[in-house]
């Protein structure tokens, strides 16, 4: 029974391929490594298996580009693949890094409008050919974002339907390791 509700927070890429450590647990995936590159190419796009819940993490770990410019990382509503859809999709969360700022900026787009985007962090985390790991913690109210084991911010719900909140999609100067 354990390793099923494990299952149903399995991060599945567009070809709905199923990933999932040998122990059956999809907290960190390590997929084989001829996989690897198929399975978590950036731009990368993922289905969230059942959506977003309090209680719910979403772990990404990779390495930054050696001369990296930016990355975004979103949690969206939907499976749009149609560029007309994509600009009215519901984003619950959209964390970007800027290298040259040195800024790690957050966002949410409801029914086609952007909220103000947060900016204040305590420090820049990411290294320019460094591994990072990356923890999306959904709360009640808020998502709770850690970097490399470090709180660095909160990011209060404003897509209010977590459930609804089905995909990932990550793109940018970044490789992805693991995602889970």
């Amino acid at each position: 029974m354990a390793v099923a509700s494990m299952e149903k927070d399995a991060i599945n890429t567009e070809d709905d391929v199923h990933l999932t450590n040998s122990f059956g647990d999809s907290g960190l995936i390590s997929p084989d490594k001829e996989d690897i590159s198929r399975i978590l190419t950036v731009p990368f796009s993922g289905r969230i298996r059942g959506g977003m819940r309090p209680g719910k993490k979403i772990i990404i770990m990779g390495i930054i580009d050696p001369e990296p410019d930016s990355f975004d990382i979103s949690l969206t509503c939907g499976n749009s693949e149609e560029k007309d859809d994509e600009e009215l999709t519901d984003v619950a969360l959209q964390l970007r890094a800027r290298f040259t700022e040195r800024q790690f900026l957050r966002n949410a787009r409801v029914s086609g409008k952007w909220s103000e985007e947060e900016a204040p962090i305590a420090y820049f985390p990411f290294i320019p050919d460094q591994p990072f790991r990356i923890e999306i913690h959904c709360e009640h109210q808020r998502f709770r974002i850690f970097v490399d084991g470090h709180q660095l911010f909160d990011f209060y719900h404003k897509v209010k339907s977590l459930p609804a909140i089905n995909m990932i999609r990550i793109v940018g100067s970044l490789q992805i390791t693991k995602l889970g």
